[in-house]
């Protein structure tokens, strides 16, 4: 018998966690435990702020896609090529193409989803603490946890300054 593999599904935007159910349901019906193993939907927590508060949201981490550990023969690429809301597989044509053991390393699908929740929100007030602007207030305007930085409004010489600084050289504003 061949190998499982990580393989991804596209769907129609929005329908992720139907698509996921669904195959779910086809495996128990179908009795596919054997070869379809596991069904995932990543999720990350995320910080927002609403009505002024600090919210943890769960967010998808790749809107339109479903990813699938699964041994690949004909009927399992029927039984989920076939599911409701599905449009295919990734991969050229109708051809699916696992994923690679380096993918998946970076995608961290095989870890828990939870990420490491953001200190840091849009439309908070921080005071850098380094650099060139030492001591200087602004609000975030954007904020990139891959590369660990935050995007900072401040105004300047009265011209809104947009500055790219590291976490570690903020603290917000109480």
């Amino acid at each position: 018998m061949a190998e499982a593999q990580w393989f991804v599904v596209h769907t129609y935007s929005g329908y992720e966690n139907n698509v996921k159910t669904s195959i779910e349901k086809t495996i128990v019906n179908r009795k596919l435990q054997d070869v379809i193993l596991d069904v995932r939907v990543p999720m990350q927590d995320t910080l927002e702020m609403k009505n002024g508060e600090r919210v943890i949201k769960k967010k998808m981490m790749f809107p339109g896609y479903v990813f699938v550990y699964m041994v690949m023969n004909d009927n399992t690429w029927y039984v989920i090529r076939n599911t409701r809301g599905v449009t295919g597989f990734v991969g050229p044509g109708s051809k699916a193409v696992p994923l690679s053991e380096t993918e998946i390393a970076n995608l961290r699908l095989l870890e828990d989803t939870t990420a490491e929740i953001p200190e840091f929100v849009e439309g908070e007030n921080v005071i850098i603490q380094s650099g060139n602007w030492v001591n200087s207030v602004g609000v975030i305007k954007a904020v990139n946890n891959s590369k660990r930085t935050v995007s900072v409004e401040m105004t300047m010489f009265g011209r809104a300054t947009l500055v790219e600084v590291g976490f570690d050289d903020v603290i917000i504003q109480k």
